[in-house]
């Protein structure tokens, strides 16, 4: 029972934090994407302002000194403002850390957050609204490439215009990876089926698959970040618990709260007994297991992103194996599932929103800062660099100069993946082809192996609640049940007792009708929500 008092006082701190940010109260056209030079800018001759802003970031991220940060420079100079970048990598510390920001009264100008905690922040008062801010007319560029008004429309919280979704990807990477190269060594074919899968991670926790005579290595590894089980473990696919949530029939399944959760806890109980998973899993933060799996701690691991693997990606699995000295490391994607469904179509994720304590003229140089970012210009500059020093341009086809981006982003620690947060890496949404040396053969056959996934379809709409609505009590509850299945009860069998208490107690039911109402009017069809066991 160790492991479990370890992991309640985790959760109890974590709870601990998040009420800090309880007590908080409420207290022009953009820019021309064509040119950076300050002096051309109608900006320039603003009022200098102090901007402060809240981003996540990959944990391999970091800005560098400033005389070698050409975008803080650049944006700095077009829209006359000060700039102070505060990130994270997602997770609970990013949350801890904006919640103490709140709590203190130093509400970030424009933070990112996750969609439990954005209620929140509505409900207590520390988001503005948006109305007449975020629109077309301001937001030109962010309207035309990545969100729809209709999707914006979905996305409201409360009967409240206080949030609006980051750019979002909706083409979707994830995928299984494992070490290739060690199936080869323990003469291993790649697993297609739950059994296979497990018997693989077997092989890779006991059967010394990197030769090093020592028994220190694990089957899989993934990232609870002290809250929560993991959706990464296979037993949700094994079970036929497909994503997040969608719609079955006429019916609405959320999938952490439905009835088979009962088969699944019991199965990851048994996986966990077979000792084949990193035993800190559940402690891990993101990005830590990725670090594990490079590290030769693991042989497979859940990722998403088209560059994951990729050969020169210095955030990823691969480059990061050969720099751990894993010098024969070849991460593969794989899928036991890739021909039923490996997870749903992607819908609006996670907002920004703005302080309700910034001046209104601080609001619209962000507002044009952010739809900057969202234009070509801006997308260009923090994902590729600069024109004519990191790449070259004729036409719609950009070219990397692969030697100047690695010296320039790469080596001051990749910081341009700072900057991107608010776009996705879709060059083909402004008609781009990139050309990029750094892509090789065995990259764009990850990309294609996994683009020949079947993803099913979505809900269709962005999932809100109504006002009164507790989401993240509900989730923290389930959440919490869910890991004393998994560390403390003797089996699952108490899962359909909790799972009422869920429902009636925290307001589960509720949630999901409303979600269940929503999808109904995406779908064109009437779909109910079935809370019953």
């Amino acid at each position: 029972m160790k492991t479990f008092s370890k992991i309640t006082a985790v959760l109890l701190a974590s709870t601990l934090v998040l009420a800090a940010c309880s007590d908080a109260k409420e207290g022009a056209s953009p820019s021309p994407a064509g040119n950076t030079n300050a002096s051309s800018s109608p900006d320039a001759k603003k009022e200098k302002l102090d901007l402060k802003w809240m981003v996540i970031a990959d944990a391999s991220s970091q800005l560098p000194s400033a005389d070698k940060d050409f975008v803080k420079n650049a944006i700095e100079e077009k829209f006359n403002v000060t700039l102070k970048m505060n990130y994270l990598p997602l997770g609970q510390d990013y949350t801890n850390k904006l919640n103490t920001m709140i709590a203190s009264g130093d509400i970030p100008d424009v933070f990112y957050a996750e969609g439990v905690p954005s209620n929140n922040y509505i409900r207590d008062g520390v988001a503005r609204d948006l109305t007449g801010i975020v629109t077309p007319a301001k937001m030109p560029n962010y309207f035309k490439s990545w969100v729809t008004e209709a999707n914006l429309k979905s996305y409201q919280v409360q009967s409240a215009f206080k949030r609006a979704p980051v750019p979002y990807e909706t083409s979707y990477y994830r995928t299984f990876y494992i070490r290739k190269d060690w199936l080869d060594k323990l003469n291993l074919k790649m697993p297609t089926n739950y059994d296979e899968l497990v018997g693989v991670m077997k092989a890779f926790t006991f059967n010394d698959p990197d030769g090093n005579g020592k028994n220190d290595t694990y089957g899989f590894t993934a990232a609870g970040g002290g809250a929560s089980v993991s959706m990464d473990f296979p037993e949700f696919l094994n079970n036929g618990l497909v994503g997040d949530t969608y719609v079955e029939g006429d019916q609405f399944i959320d999938v952490r709260s439905d009835i088979r959760m009962q088969n699944v806890l019991a199965d990851i109980k048994k996986l966990l007994d077979l000792k084949v998973v990193d035993p800190d899993w559940f402690l891990n933060k993101y990005g830590q297991h990725f670090d594990k799996a490079a590290q030769g701690k693991a042989g497979i691991v859940i990722g998403q992103g088209r560059d994951l693997a990729f050969d020169n990606n210095p955030a990823g699995l691969q480059m990061k194996s050969k720099q751990a000295g894993q010098a024969t490391a070849d991460w593969q994607p794989f899928h036991p599932w890739e021909k039923t469904g490996t997870w749903v179509e992607t819908i609006p994720g996670n907002p920004f929103l703005i302080s309700s304590k910034a001046s209104d003229a601080k609001v619209q140089r962000s507002i044009e800062i952010l739809d900057w970012l969202a234009g070509e210009e801006g997308f260009l500059l923090t994902r590729y660099g600069k024109e004519g020093v990191h790449y070259k341009r004729s036409g719609k086809t950009i070219e990397v100069n692969q030697d100047a981006y690695k010296k320039d982003v790469i080596d001051n620690n990749n910081f341009l993946e700072i900057y991107g947060w608010f776009t996705p890496r879709k060059p083909e949404v402004f008609g781009l082809n990139v050309v990029d040396p750094k892509i090789t053969e065995r990259d764009k056959k990850i990309v294609e192996k996994i683009n020949s996934y079947k993803i099913l379809p979505s809900v269709g709409t962005a999932l809100t609640v109504k006002e009164g609505m507790d989401l993240g009590a509900m989730r923290k509850r389930m959440n919490e049940l869910h890991v004393q299945v998994v560390y403390k009860d003797k089996d699952a069998s108490s899962w359909p007792q909790y799972r009422q208490e869920i429902m009636t107690k925290f307001g589960g039911k509720a949630i999901f009708d409303n979600y269940a109402e929503l999808a109904s009017t995406a779908k064109g069809k009437t779909i109910k929500f079935k809370s019953e066991n």
